[in-house]
């Protein structure tokens, strides 16, 4: 791999980084206590199988950008890092659409079911989950720029390289 295309690489990956972890701390932090009349009531991220399943997947991918920082450019495991890029990148968006739901119903409640929305309650926590949405969607963007970038730098789909 060249300089230029290693500097694109680490930049893209610093920046995919940046985006899981600041997700996971944004969601992680997210709580708030309300009270409604004589109920009270606090809203977390650990209330939500999506949210959690979020903050996981989030952190798994975090862990794993963490750890391909150190990979030798001349290793074989390349070819591997293109293949984990790209079961994590599905990881990222299933985990992204899940708590995208979560939020969508606690912001505008769902009539049929009778779901009230509660973000009025807690906007705190819905400023939160936001922002954690927000980093998960940047972080979404980044890896699939970074798995085409990493097909194209390590197999090589057009075959331009001359052995």
């Amino acid at each position: 791999m060249g300089k230029t295309r290693r500097l694109c690489h680490l930049l893209l990956r610093f920046l995919a980084f940046g985006a899981t972890l600041s997700s996971v701390i944004v969601m992680a932090t997210s709580h708030e206590k309300a009270a409604f009349f004589a109920v009270s009531f606090e809203a977390k991220y650990t209330n939500s199988p999506a949210f959690k399943y979020f903050v996981i997947a989030n952190s798994v991918v975090t862990v794993y950008g963490f750890l391909v920082f150190f990979l030798p450019v001349e290793s074989l495991l390349w070819r591997l890092v293109v293949a984990l890029d790209l079961v994590l990148t599905m990881l990222l968006i299933s985990s992204f659409s899940a708590a995208l739901a979560i939020a969508e119903v606690g912001k505008k409640g769902n009539s049929s079911a009778a779901w009230l929305p509660i973000c009025g309650s807690v906007p705190k926590f819905c400023d939160h989950v936001t922002g954690a949405l927000i980093a998960g969607f940047i972080a979404v963007i980044i890896y699939m720029i970074l798995l085409l970038h990493s097909i194209h730098s390590v197999i090589d789909p057009l075959l331009l390289r001359k052995n």
